[in-house]
Formats: structure tokens, sequence, C-alpha cells
């Protein structure tokens, strides 16, 4: 008796630890802890704190303050801070509640007509008791919304904008119908400046007491391409894998070539013959593993900053453009390294002809 005495209540402290919760579990959504994606532990919190748009925040923050808040459709290309911009301002307005205020859905989740109809309406139409406050129904990545769920928030967005906010997050608004358009105040999130994204992956480099070697920064930068969630994950992937983050090891980590091969690759296509040209460009292929369709992209700006005459370089940016279509749709490497080579041979006839 004694020993079931035991067992029973063994069985009941195990009962109420797992049903206590669980203080790492965040309301907000935020993930954090050593070792969370830095996309997210760094995710700002604060509008103050969202790198660039200086403007769009100003307006924003303006507009929650004086409680004015439109519909709003933020577009851009990804990691330029539409998500964490429209999260941030869902926490000012609501605080700790914002769980029981905000309807967040993603591409991930089932947006089509009934969810709309649903869901989305319910969440709408009903109105908090303890608060005066509107709700905001952020509707991420809505570019892939059917249009039929497009012509069905439509009228939604309508009929409850008393109770709710909606916020469209988007890369391509040309994928949203003009009568949704019509209805909210449209922002457009541009790639960030590199000072900026220079200054937050500066700061997390210092926070993760990260060692940077010549070049690393900048590399990180260059391959970013103004997109800060790229930029973060090529950081703390160079930093799991390289004791110190240097510009090789920015290349060697996400698999592009150096520039310096890209440099020897353009002088070989101006200067050498053609046969020498294509075992040169196929060896370092297979010395450095580097695809085709890689060498083509990173020798544009190269050929962009040729001092050669219009008419040359017209035609081989649009050479350059044939070889890079065609590799998108699998077709054999070898040949469009033969048509690589000849676009250069017809661009250096080109110049020799416009010199004399």
């Amino acid at each position: 008796m004694a020993i079931a005495a035991q067992d029973m209540s063994a069985m009941a402290k195990m009962d109420e630890v797992m049903a206590a919760p669980s203080n790492r579990l965040k309301t907000d959504g935020t993930v954090d802890g050593r070792d969370a994606p830095w996309v997210e532990k760094y995710r700002p919190k604060k509008l103050d704190d969202v790198a660039a748009h200086k403007e769009i925040i100003d307006t924003i923050k303006r507009l929650t303050s004086e409680n004015r808040l439109p519909h709003l459709l933020l577009y851009g290309p990804p990691g330029t801070g539409k998500t964490s911009t429209i999260l941030a301002v869902a926490r000012q307005i609501y605080g700790p509640s914002i769980a029981n205020m905000t309807l967040e859905l993603n591409a991930s989740d089932e947006r089509g007509i009934s969810v709309v109809r649903q869901e989305i309406q319910d969440f709408a139409s009903t109105r908090s008791v303890f608060s005066n406050k509107f709700k905001l129904i952020i509707l991420d990545e809505c570019d892939a919304m059917t249009n039929d769920a497009q012509a069905a928030l439509r009228r939604v967005i309508e009929k409850y904008t008393r109770n709710a906010r909606f916020c469209l997050i988007c890369n391509y608004v040309s994928k949203i119908i003009p009568a949704l358009q019509s209805r909210c105040t449209k922002f457009r999130f541009a790639p960030l400046n590199p000072h900026f994204v220079r200054e937050r992956l500066q700061f997390v480099a210092d926070v993760e007491k990260m060692k940077l070697g010549p070049g690393g920064l900048d590399a990180v930068v260059q391959l970013g391409n103004g997109d800060m969630r790229r930029s973060l994950n090529i950081l703390q992937s160079c930093h799991m894998a390289f004791d110190t983050v240097d510009q090789a090891a920015v290349y060697t980590c996400t698999g592009n070539p150096l520039p310096a091969d890209i440099e020897r690759v353009l002088t070989w296509l101006l200067n050498d013959r053609v046969a020498e040209v294509f075992a040169s460009i196929l060896k370092l292929q297979v010395d450095k593993g580097i695809a085709l369709v890689d060498i083509v992209r990173e020798l544009h700006p190269f050929v962009m900053a040729l001092s050669i005459p219009v008419a040359a370089k017209v035609a081989l940016v649009e050479r350059l453009a044939d070889v890079e279509h065609r590799l998108a749709f699998s077709t054999s490497e070898k040949l469009q390294l033969g048509a690589l080579v000849a676009a250069f041979v017809r661009a250096r006839e080109t110049i020799a002809a416009a010199a004399k």
C-alpha cells in the first residue's frame, strides 16, 4: 500500500510538471536562446530597431501614435523588413496582449476563399470586451492567394473596418488585385542600403564575439545583396564553419566563386585562344567546384565595368543572358561554355574592328 501511495504521489507531481506552462514559450512568436537562428534572435522588437526605411517607419509611427492606422500593403523584395515592421507595430500597440489581438496567416497556411469567409471573417467580426482597440490581421505573402480569395477579402476589409485593420505583405504587388490595392496604403520596401546592412552585421558580430578577417564583412554584404535575412544566414553559417570569417571563408561557405577567380576567367576570355580558354575554365570548374551559371552571373558586373565600345558591350550582355536562360533549362554545360567563349570572341572582333 505504501509503495502504491508513493507511485500515486510521483505521478501527481509529473502531471503538475507537464501541466505547468513553459517559460520558454513566447506569446509574440519570437525565438530566443543560444542556438536560435540569428534571423529570429536578432529580429527587431521595436520600430526604432528596424534598419533603414526611415521615412516609412516615421510615417507608421505617427499614424500609430495618433490611432489612425489605415489598412497597409507592404511590398518589396524578401529580407527588407516588411514582416519585422508590422510585428513591431503590433507589439507597440498591444503589448502583452498581442496574441489575442492579432491574427497572422502565412503562405504555408491554407488561405483559399473558405478561410477568408470563415477564419478571417470570424476574427474580424468580433470586438474585444476589455479593449477598445482594433484588431490586426496580418496576411504574409498574400500574393500567393487566389484571385477568388482576394475578391472575398475585399468585402471583408470593407465590412469590418471598425473592428479590424488589415496588413497585406507581398513580394510582387502586381499579383494583388486592384480592388485590394485601392483599399490599402502602400509602402514599398526597397533592398537595404549596404551601409545599414553592414551596421547591423557588425552589431551581431560584436554580440556573438565573432572573429572577422580581412574582407569578411564586405563579402557578406556583397552576397546578401540588400537582403538582411540572407546576410544574417550567411554570417551565421560562416561563424559555425570557420574560426575566422574572412573573404575566402564566406565564398567557400556559400559556394560562390571568388572575385579573383572571376577576374582570371575574364582575362582568359578577353585574351587567350578559344581552345585554351575552354580548357582553362573547365579545369577551374573541376578544381573549385564552380557551376557555369555562377560564373556567368558573376561575370556580368565585371562586363558592365569594362571600357569597351557600346555595341560590343550590348551584344555581349545579350549573349550572356541567353547562356544563363539556356542553363536554367538544364542544357549541356559544356555546350553553353562554348557559347560563352564564342560570345567573348565575337566581342573581341567587334572591339578590334572599332579600334581600326
